[in-house]
């Protein structure tokens, strides 16, 4: 197998250069195979800098199928944002080992994860241990149905800096903030920027993100990298907000 670049770096390099990062999150399990190359086209005509593809639940082979189209059709790098192990497949360039901090089931913090280790070990695929926090974010979302947890209430602040920081202590290469797909609310920049500002480590967010006002917010606020996804699966044409200034 070949030796794939450096996305972990890659990401570092940007944040230490300001360049804000965007990754277009495809979820296997609301996507149509067949619509693909039109769609990945958009994304490569857009500020995309990476391509995130997963769910909180996918049926066994869609992510792998779904990742070798895109492959097909993009340089970017394709990085597996898995809901569970059955979502692992080589084909990616790279994979968020997400540990969700803000949940307390054993599974979603370290089982699934030993469950993964012999799988990930015949890959080539880097893998980035990610501290995931969900925050609330209006209505009860399907990360927060499948793991059987409460996100963290958005006006407990502190415990949502602590939370990160905790990540950062344990040894996270990346911290990602969630509201949650289809979020009602996007998490508001006195959130991000308080965490931004106690962490050391590179910053996801995501979730809630409909508009490219948002986007900015969520940069200005101190987003090292944002995703988006249902924006993309409610109006593609929100791309067109997006593109890539010749």
């Amino acid at each position: 197998m070949v030796k794939r670049q450096n996305i972990y770096q890659d990401i570092i390099k940007s944040v230490s250069t300001k360049e804000k990062l965007l990754a277009v999150l495809i979820d296997p399990d609301k996507f149509l195979i067949e619509n693909t190359r039109s769609f990945i086209e958009k994304v490569n005509a857009s500020i995309a800098t990476h391509v995130f593809v997963g769910g909180s639940t996918v049926d066994d082979f869609a992510t792998e199928v779904l990742v070798s189209e895109i492959k097909k059709n993009t340089s970017l790098p394709v990085v597996l944002f898995p809901g569970d192990i059955t979502q692992i497949t080589e084909k990616a360039d790279a994979i968020l080992f997400l540990s969700l901090l803000s949940g307390r089931n054993p599974d979603y913090l370290i089982g699934k994860h030993v469950e993964a280790v012999s799988k990930l070990d015949k890959t080539m695929l880097e893998v980035v241990s990610t501290g995931y926090i969900l925050i609330e974010s209006g209505k009860q979302t399907a990360v927060e149905r499948v793991t059987k947890t409460k996100p963290l209430p958005r006006k407990e602040i502190q415990d949502i800096i602590n939370t990160a920081k905790a990540g950062q202590l344990l040894g996270m290469k990346l911290i990602y903030l969630e509201a949650g797909s289809g979020a009602e609310k996007a998490l508001s920049e006195k959130i991000i920027k308080s965490v931004k500002n106690e962490l050391a480590i590179p910053l996801i967010v995501g979730g809630g993100i409909k508009s490219k006002a948002q986007l900015e917010q969520a940069y200005k606020a101190g987003a090292d990298l944002v995703v988006i996804g249902t924006a993309f699966e409610d109006d593609d044409l929100f791309f067109e907000d997006l593109r890539l200034i010749n």
